[in-house]
């Protein structure tokens, strides 16, 4: 944008260029068609002036504007920048662009940012979350986009999800436990009443427990200015004056196993000898060389990457996009438990 409030214009890219507009536009879009020489000196004149190039009349007409909008439920972790990844190198080759907005796990901010990027007219629309409002669910569904919700398969999707079964994960970490002969297991999770993988998880332990003892629940009240972390600690002062005689615990994320493990550290408490020790997701601190924290993996980019496939295949009249594309996940197995 020029000093005079005014964007700078195509014709002001050929004035600079000594070219006329026409030769800037194909020199911008269909390169091929213009001398090396001729393109360079527009390019020049592009980085002089600070041009950017207007999509808005291409959109129009094409109809297309080819953006992305994708609603992060949070960034506050690095859980969800490998899907980020992903989606953004699936989609680049295509042409398109991601646009981020984060809802802080709050359904009226979703509401919100759907109804402002959908004021964009985006191409599609990726949310990292199963739950909305009816307003959000009907603006979606009216705009006839495809609506990719990622990190859950909910049973009824606005359009089409891409992830996992939670639930069955979580059983799947917690019968671990019960196979290495760990007795009187507890969960944490932060009780977000806006977010359903901590629930699903939580279904999970459940299940996988109900054989063998009664649930140790700590669900804690989220609080502003309060991390992930925090609540591990906090988790874990309760489950010691709950049950004492805890031999495992299975936290929501690993954010929350992180926070369990330093407060055992404080308290004097041994990870795996006193207290086996699992999380969720599988985030960088946890590999062996670090926490050797036992956890489920999720390929967050291979995730991305089918979503932005999907959208391609979608705008390339391939073949019907699937409800539901289970990606899985891995219980990986460390030190911790």
């Amino acid at each position: 944008m020029r000093r005079d409030g005014k964007w700078a214009t195509m014709d002001d890219v050929a004035k600079r260029a000594g070219v006329g507009a026409i030769t800037v536009s194909r020199a911008l879009r269909t390169p091929d068609k213009v001398s090396d020489k001729t393109r360079e000196r527009i390019l020049r004149a592009v980085d002089e002036i600070g041009y950017v190039l207007d999509e808005t009349a291409g959109a129009l007409s094409s109809k297309r504007s080819r953006t992305v909008c994708a609603i992060i439920s949070t960034l506050e972790q690095s859980i969800f920048s490998s899907t980020i990844d992903g989606l953004t190198n699936g989609l680049s080759p295509s042409g398109m662009q991601l646009f981020l907005g984060t809802a802080q796990y709050n359904l009226e901010t979703e509401e919100n940012l759907v109804k402002a990027l959908l004021g964009r007219r985006p191409d599609a629309v990726i949310l990292t979350s199963s739950m909305h409002t009816p307003i959000t669910r009907q603006r979606l569904k009216a705009s006839g986009l495809p609506v990719f919700e990622l990190w859950e398969l909910p049973e009824d999707p606005i359009y089409a999800a891409v992830g996992f079964s939670n639930r069955k994960a979580s059983f799947d970490i917690t019968k671990h436990l019960f196979e290495t002969c760990r007795q009187n297991i507890a969960f944490i999770r932060v009780n977000n009443i806006h977010e359903n993988r901590g629930l699903s998880r939580m279904k999970g332990y459940m299940e996988a427990i109900a054989p063998h003892q009664s649930p140790r629940l700590v669900e804690l009240s989220p609080r502003s200015g309060a991390h992930a972390a925090d609540y591990g600690a906090e988790g874990l002062a309760q489950i010691l004056t709950q049950w004492p005689n805890t031999g495992a615990i299975v936290c929501a994320n690993d954010s929350i196993a992180l926070g369990v493990w330093c407060e055992a550290m404080r308290r004097g408490i041994a990870i795996p000898s006193d207290i086996a020790l699992t999380g969720f997701g599988d985030f960088e601190p946890a590999g062996s060389s670090a926490l050797g924290l036992t956890t489920v993996h999720i390929d967050g980019f291979k995730m991305g990457q089918i979503t932005a496939d999907l959208i391609n295949g979608f705008y390339a009249c391939e073949a019907q996009i699937d409800k539901a594309t289970d990606i899985g996940y891995k219980i990986v197995k460390r030190h911790s438990a």
